[in-house]
Parts: C-alpha cells; structure tokens; sequence
C-alpha cells in the first residue's frame, strides 16, 4: 500500500482522456502524496488539446519530474525503486501494447515494466472504444503479469451531477487500486462518502 510518503509514477500518454492524470495529480497533491510524473510527446498534445491546461501547468502539480519520453534516458532508472506504484492515466493502445510485450523504447515503458518485474502496482486507465481482439488480448497479458486494467466507465451508482462528479469517481477508483486512502468519493454499497453530509437539495458538501 502506499503511503504519504512514498511517491507514485504517474504518467500521461497519448489515449483521450488526459483529464483524468490532471485530476489524480491535484488529488495525490491535496492527499499529502509526493508524485513523480513522465508526460509523452503525445499526452503533451492531448493535455493542450483537451484540457484547456498548458503542460507548464500540469508539470507544477507534480513533486518531480521526469523530462519527455525524447530526452529522459535509462540513467533515470535508478529513480523508480522509491515508488510505491505507478498509474498511465490515460493509458494509450500503443502504451498498452508495449507493456504487454516487454518493449521498452521509452522511460515511461520501461517504468511500467520495473514495477511489473518487482511486483510494484501498475494500474492502466485504458482508454479506447470499440475494443479490438488485438486490444482485448493485451489487457488480459498486462493483468496477467500482475497490472491492474481498469478503464474508465462512469459509476452511475453515486448519482453523478456533472462531468467533475465522474472525472472525481475513477479518479477516487484509482486512488483505491493505488492503495492511497482516499475519503472523498461514494463505493458500492456506501449511503454517503465518509466525511461528507447531504444537506437541502441533495447536494454532497464536506461535513464540518
């Protein structure tokens, strides 16, 4: 499980969806956990193209970087022993290609592949519809190798009001494969999430 201080490798590729590695870099930021991020060239354009965020913006929430997937080199390796887990948020079909057939041709595969060999969490927001076999075949390889796949479908269960409610929910998900504690969002079977009331409305506030 992860700690408040052991960082998590949180990575951004190429897939729609970049929303979701901003989102989870602000959570672990106001969690108390130090996170070290790895951007490909192409999640640079998703994140400008999707966000409204510059990379500028998205590179401040994180505790340390790593430079793109066209400068950082092996030597950055020595880095990754000291993280808890690592999550590619949104994780790309060519992402997940690579990691379930052991290329290693940029850091942020040959992270993912050290946290798969030394039994590390490895969770991966695929993000892509509809599923080829081809795409369906290396999610079961990834799982099998021991990483968490869990695209991000909508928990329509904790009756979400705006597109932040569901953005929030996986990213609340996400922070559970993780294994960071994490209060803020509604599981199934939960009336309320801990720490929050209901008040006039049905608005969710934060208790106290």
């Amino acid at each position: 499980m992860a700690t408040r201080s052991q960082p998590v490798l949180v990575a951004i590729t190429g897939a729609t969806g970049a929303v979701y590695g901003v989102r989870l870099l602000e959570r672990l930021r106001e969690l108390g956990v130090p996170t070290r991020l790895a951007i490909s060239r192409w999640g640079e354009t998703t994140i400008r193209a999707e966000t409204g965020r510059t990379v500028e913006d998205v590179r401040s929430l994180a505790t340390a970087l790593y430079d793109d997937e066209e400068t950082l080199d092996v030597a950055a390796a020595p880095a990754l022993p000291e993280t808890a887990a690592m999550a590619i948020v949104p994780c790309s079909m060519r992402t997940l290609a690579a990691v379930a057939h052991g290329l290693a041709d940029s850091p942020i595969e040959r992270a993912a592949g050290r946290h798969l060999r030394e039994r590390r969490r490895l969770v991966l927001l695929v993000r892509e519809s509809p599923l080829s076999v081809v795409h369906l075949e290396n999610m079961l390889r990834v799982a099998r190798a021991g990483a968490i796949v869990a695209p991000p479908v909508p928990a329509f269960y904790a009756r979400p009001r705006s597109l932040e409610d569901v953005v929030d929910h996986t990213v609340g998900r996400l922070l559970d494969h993780l294994g960071v504690p994490d209060d803020s969002i509604r599981r199934w079977g939960e009336q309320r999430p801990p720490g929050l009331r209901v008040v006039d409305g049905g608005a969710v506030t934060r208790a106290g």
